[in-house]
């Protein structure tokens, strides 16, 4: 309580100074509208994001939507967009936001574009597609940037059509638990070293070096009067990487949408929201069994789907919405390398799809030059919070966040609950503890950030949530 009491001293005497304005408590009505549009690329032949391999989309299992969420509240308004795509990149996101803010008179801090992280979505930006263009001895073609344009321009109409269908709803939240999907992919090994996802059923995997997060954070929405929910938002920190194959798929959240329909109708809207899991997927290494595929991505999001319906009755009426935004926004160092390391990664470039060539060599090849072509030594890293009411909140990171950060936002935020969403307005790779940096393995050879960035990210949240809080006191 004392640690309360100094964060509420200080922050309302920053709040004074500073002029901020906050709506006082009130019974304004909170109103919500959702939107849905395609971001399936209209030009055939795309290739697929996901892998150290190369695929060519052949058609489209499922589709590839941007789900747009638009609160509104007197004269605050927020936009939470979800798209189904690995990442999402500034180029793309500053576009979109541009948009948004023109046409639906949403400003820039006060939306959100983040991505689900399915691997069987396209490539459209990064290392991989311009080793596609050397390989193939093509540089950037139209159809690329005209994807580009067309995503910006989808995620934008998708926000329109939810802040056109605006109306009054009630929001209750709360969570869900569901331990039987996740694991920490990460594992101490015998010989003293950590390795990511050692097989299953190693003798020499001693035990995982990480938790999971069994919490499935969920926001409804339901119209005045109605007895069950027109839409949700869902969150869950499990990486999107069941499917494979070369046709483009949402994995398993589309699948937890077909389910809570046949429960709560053709037109109930599913919104989901990937959680941090940089280090945490679907693979059960203590079974031998294989967890791949469609009926994988089914099992999962039905799983989640009947966790859900189960528990939908025990939601916390918001009894007094709140609305109300806030993001910082800082550069980050990135890491560096010599320029004998970037010599050496541009004449080795053509190794990424070697399997003759060690995997964490090849990631180390991608990381370089992924650093040297975005031409500065830091990055800006922008951190979001969203106060729904004095209970709940969501927390908005960028890149791939490890577990242990997004569990330690939750831990230490002053709201009853807090929800955190991972790759949010950009992609700068994995977000590892300053721990696992120490260990090494796959996600810390596929980090962009120096070590210290997650703590980092952890306490720009938390300082967000407590202005939120207490600047509503």
């Amino acid at each position: 309580m004392k640690f309360h009491s100094f964060y509420r001293t200080i922050l309302v005497t920053f709040f004074v100074c500073l002029g901020v304005g906050f709506h006082a408590h009130g019974d304004n009505l909170l109103r919500a509208g959702i939107g849905v549009r395609s971001i399936v690329p209209e030009q055939p032949g795309f290739h697929m994001s996901g892998y150290f391999s190369e695929r060519v989309n052949t058609g489209v299992h499922d589709p590839l939507q941007a789900k747009a969420i638009v609160l509104e509240q007197d004269d605050t308004r927020v936009a939470l967009v979800f798209c189904d795509l690995i990442g999402v990149i500034r180029e793309v996101t500053d576009a979109a936001r541009a948009r948004i803010a023109a046409e639906c008179s949403i400003p820039v801090s006060h939306s959100v574009i983040a991505a689900t992280h399915t691997h069987t979505g396209p490539l459209y930006y990064g290392v991989w597609q311009r080793y596609y263009e050397q390989k193939h001895g093509q540089t950037e073609d139209a159809d690329l940037s005209k994807y580009k344009a067309y995503l910006s321009e989808q995620i934008g109409g998708a926000v329109s059509d939810a802040a056109a269908a605006l109306s009054p709803v009630n929001l209750r939240h709360g969570f869900a638990i569901e331990d039987s999907l996740s694991f920490n992919r990460r594992f101490f090994m015998r010989d003293g070293t950590v390795r990511f996802n050692p097989g299953r059923m190693n003798p020499k995997a001693i035990r995982p070096a990480g938790p999971i997060d069994p919490q499935v954070g969920l926001i409804a929405f339901s119209r005045s009067g109605a007895d069950r929910p027109h839409a949700l938002l869902t969150t869950f920190s499990l990486h999107l990487d069941t499917v494979g194959g070369l046709e483009f798929s949402a994995d398993y959240p589309y699948h937890l949408e077909q389910r809570l329909r046949e429960e709560l109708g053709d037109s109930f809207a599913s919104v989901f929201g990937t959680g941090p899991c940089g280090d945490v997927n679907h693979i059960d290494t203590s079974q031998n069994l294989s967890q791949k595929g469609h009926e994988e991505a089914g099992r999962i999001g039905r799983t989640l789907a009947d966790t859900i319906l189960a528990h939908l009755s025990a939601l916390r009426q918001c009894e007094t919405p709140h609305l109300a935004m806030l993001r910082a926004v800082t550069a980050m160092p990135l890491q560096s390398y010599t320029p004998e390391e970037l010599a050496w990664a541009e004449a080795e470039i053509g190794t990424l799809e070697d399997r003759d060539v060690p995997f964490l060599e090849r990631v180390k090849i991608r990381r370089i030059i992924d650093l040297a072509m975005r031409g500065s030594d830091t990055v800006p890293v922008e951190v979001q919070a969203l106060r729904l009411c004095d209970d709940a909140a969501i927390v908005f990171l960028p890149g791939e966040i490890f577990i242990e950060l997004g569990l330690s936002i939750k831990a230490s935020s002053p709201f009853a609950d807090t929800l955190v969403v991972e790759l949010s307005n950009d992609n700068p790779a994995y977000v590892p503890t300053a721990k696992a940096f120490a260990e090494g393995s796959y996600e810390v050879e596929n980090s962009r950030v120096a070590p210290g960035a997650g703590e980092q990210i952890a306490e720009m949240a938390r300082r967000l949530l407590y202005q939120l809080k207490f600047a509503a006191e």
